[in-house]
């Protein structure tokens, strides 16, 4: 797994402004996405609802802000529709990533389109310090959430549905610096628990992460679930790691869902160095790789844009491309995610993607995940005029990928496809070619090989 966040939110990443034309912001994705590829990377994690809005076109939630500049308004076309298109011509993955319960900022209530769940379901929204949330207490709210996802799911050709960070928000502080306690007094006395308040924060958590895991396989078996939580579960997990205790502070038992199978792949946020002396970065990517019970695919986020970035803590140019290296050292250590895009591939004339590409010349397909489909399509057959590649597929399971392999005068190349391709170019006359079959799953087939006569 080689990824890339692509924060819509503020317009961290794309599109760079609310001012740019329909083709102007396609132009910018369409940057983004070969920026990716020629960097070696296989997905996109592309950020399509921020706070209870939509980079898609939705009957549920109004337009995000940041395609426009105004909540509600229709860009003209629909961004999520083509971000899949743009990504599987490139052989990328893209992985819709929501922020279920965050809903916006307090500040900007009165910007909010009418069908804003704030407006709608004003019942079910806290303000909470500067912020909008969504009571993850609420039925309601669980209910809704879930709507949304499986809308996603239903509609568009994803390959996963990812969730950050945002569960319960992180804290706020009054004037005097005491800590705000979230305002779901009344959704907790409404829910008749025998737990704590902590305790049941967490259930409700808990409850969604697993009902979103099983609604989405339900819908579809193979698309994958991801979470990227805070990075350290608990302070003194492992001994020595000091920090932000989201267990108790979000209410994210992020263990629990690794341990529990809930996720296909968790990506904690270990967004620190390798030398940092309380937040090591490999004593936590060991720490995570222990708890890993069931075998789900462990791809951990590093922060890329901390490299060079100007302050006392700043990443040193190499940092990224150590830590991934330190990364595929141990096993399973089989993929990494970077936040973010513009860091990653942008800043600098894209001096952090130098520093990886090296790593990721060779093209890698993305982990399989057996438990969702442990078999294999069959094998296509192929046919090879002058540089021209015919593929037919096979009776059976249909192709998500085509991984194609020519060999030439002068070497090999490698390339992923889109499984609706029947026929490329090759780079140069071929005396070999090679294809497998791949599925969403990840699951390989045999290869198809035709040799020169």
């Amino acid at each position: 797994m080689r990824g890339v966040w692509i924060a819509t939110v503020a317009n961290i990443d794309w599109p760079s402004r609310t001012s740019l034309s329909a083709d102007q912001q396609r132009a910018e994705l369409v940057d983004l996405f070969d920026r990716a590829a020629a960097g070696g990377f296989n997905a996109v994690v592309f950020h399509v609802r921020p706070a209870g809005d939509a980079v898609y076109r939705s009957s549920l939630e109004p337009w995000a802000a940041m395609l426009t500049g105004r909540q509600g308004t229709d860009p003209g076309y629909d961004p999520l529709s083509y971000a899949i298109e743009q990504a599987h011509q490139r052989g990328l993955e893209l992985h819709a990533w929501i922020n279920p319960f965050r809903a916006g900022s307090a500040r900007d209530t009165t910007n909010l389109a009418a069908t804003h769940s704030f407006t709608v379901r004003r019942d079910v929204l806290r303000v909470y310090g500067p912020q909008l949330w969504f009571d993850p207490g609420e039925p309601a709210v669980q209910d809704h959430v879930m709507r949304v996802v499986n809308d996603i799911v239903q509609r568009y050709d994803i390959d996963a549905i990812h969730a950050d960070d945002y569960f319960y928000p992180y804290q706020a502080k009054d004037s005097v610096g005491a800590v705000i306690d979230f305002p779901d007094s009344t959704s907790y006395a409404r829910s008749g628990t025998t737990l704590s308040r902590a305790d049941w924060r967490r259930d409700n958590v808990d409850r969604f992460v697993e009902r979103m895991s099983r609604e989405v396989h339900q819908r579809k078996p193979t698309v994958k679930v991801g979470i990227s939580p805070f990075g350290i579960w608990r302070p003194g997990n492992p001994p020595g790691v000091v920090g932000l205790d989201a267990y108790d502070t979000i209410y994210a038992d992020s263990r629990k869902w690794l341990q529990q199978g809930w996720v296909d792949y968790l990506a904690p946020q270990l967004y620190w160095a390798i030398a940092s002396p309380q937040q090591s970065y490999p004593a936590l990517f060991d720490w995570w790789r222990e708890q890993n019970v069931k075998n789900r695919h462990l791809w951990p986020g590093l922060a890329s844009y901390r490299v060079s970035d100007g302050t006392p803590n700043a990443y040193s140019p190499g940092e990224i491309a150590d830590q991934v290296a330190l990364t595929r050292a141990r096993a399973p250590g089989t993929g990494h995610i970077l936040y973010n895009a513009t860091t990653t591939l942008k800043r600098a004339n894209g001096a952090v993607v130098a520093t990886v590409a090296p790593l990721q010349a060779r093209r890698a397909l993305v982990p399989a995940s057996p438990w969702l489909d442990g078999v294999a399509p069959a094998a296509p057959t192929i046919a090879i005029t002058g540089r021209s590649l015919l593929i037919t597929p096979s009776a059976g399971e249909a192709a998500r990928w085509w991984y194609v392999r020519a060999r030439s005068a002068d070497g090999w190349m490698e390339r992923t496809v889109f499984g609706d391709t029947r026929t490329m170019m090759l780079d140069a006359d071929p005396l070999r070619v090679m294809v497998n079959a791949v599925d969403q799953a990840g699951n390989a087939s045999a290869a198809a090989d035709w040799r020169r006569p």
